[in-house]
């Protein structure tokens, strides 16, 4: 099976949801067709950002068949299907491929905190049950588990597992997996904050949180660390750098999905437990938009 090769930007898209709290349909999908005019290279939907943990499975599916049908083949989607029950990930996977996704995002099993063999284990069994790409997905701040270097290292030669999102916050780790990795694995940085220093080392992109208010910048970022002008990245790095940080003064993503009711993309809604914005906080995050031109 051909497939494309995951690089450059790739936005963690936020669900929008209406006032009722059902997935608004009509602004996903002009949400879409933004992220797609702006120039991102790939679209992430049913991740942590599109708040996938409090989703049905059958409106997980939905909102993938709504991303590939906006796409319609001009980009890959990768598609969460992450689950702490390996049995639940496979069933998630196939859901997905039916959806039409291109690659499956699978994060490491959250509260079971299994060892490293288990991990493994897990893993291998979602990739040898699907026929997408997997890529796994590196973030201990939420799991409370960390995949190992060693261990990403030995799931890159697991045929159908094609890359890592890596969240861990450890450079050290992630340079060690960019120095052993085969040439066909794919990295891409789990937080906006390392884009350069990762990409700067050798990595593919970035899964992005702060490309869904700014997807023309991020995207022009990453292709700037493509074509090896990293005093360009870094500059727009530094133009964004408001932003960034303003995009994770609350849990991922409040901060995002307030940013975009702000510019009229969305309503700001979320599902219990997470909750709006706190109103002393929106300050701060209108300013980083005007700072970065994405308000008036």
């Amino acid at each position: 099976m051909t497939t494309v090769r995951l690089s450059g930007c790739g936005t963690a898209l936020v669900t929008p949801f209406t006032a009722s709290g059902a997935v608004d349909e009509p602004a996903l999908r002009a949400l879409v067709d933004w992220q797609i005019a702006s120039g991102v290279h790939f679209l992430v939907p049913c991740g942590s950002t599109g708040e996938a943990a409090t989703m049905t499975v059958a409106e997980q599916c939905r909102v993938v068949e709504i991303v590939v049908e906006q796409v319609n083949g001009r980009m890959p989607v990768l598609a969460g299907a992450g689950s702490n029950d390996t049995a639940r990930a496979i069933a998630q996977s196939r859901e997905m491929q039916s959806a039409g996704a291109t690659h499956l995002l699978h994060v490491s099993p959250m509260y079971n905190k299994p060892p490293q063999r288990g991990l493994i284990a897990h893993f291998t069994a979602i990739a040898a049950a699907t026929e997408l790409p997997v890529i796994l997905y590196n973030v201990p701040g939420r799991t409370g588990s960390n995949i190992e270097a060693r261990t990403t290292l030995a799931l890159s030669r697991v045929p159908n597992i094609g890359g890592i999102k890596e969240a861990s916050g450890n450079l050290g780790q992630i340079m060690e997996i960019l120095r052993e990795r085969p040439p066909d694995f794919t990295v891409l940085s789990g937080d906006d904050g390392f884009t350069v220093a990762v990409m700067a080392a050798g990595g593919d992109g970035v899964v992005s949180v702060t490309s869904n208010v700014a997807p023309r910048d991020v995207s022009r970022l990453t292709e700037c660390l493509q074509a090896g002008d990293v005093a360009a990245a870094r500059r727009i790095n530094e133009r964004l750098a408001p932003w960034t940080s303003a995009a994770f003064i609350e849990s991922n993503p409040i901060p995002a999905k307030a940013a975009l009711a702000l510019m009229g993309k969305i309503q700001n809604v979320l599902r219990l437990p997470l909750v709006p914005l706190r109103p002393e906080l929106e300050p701060a995050v209108r300013a980083s938009l005007q700072a970065i031109g994405a308000l008036p």
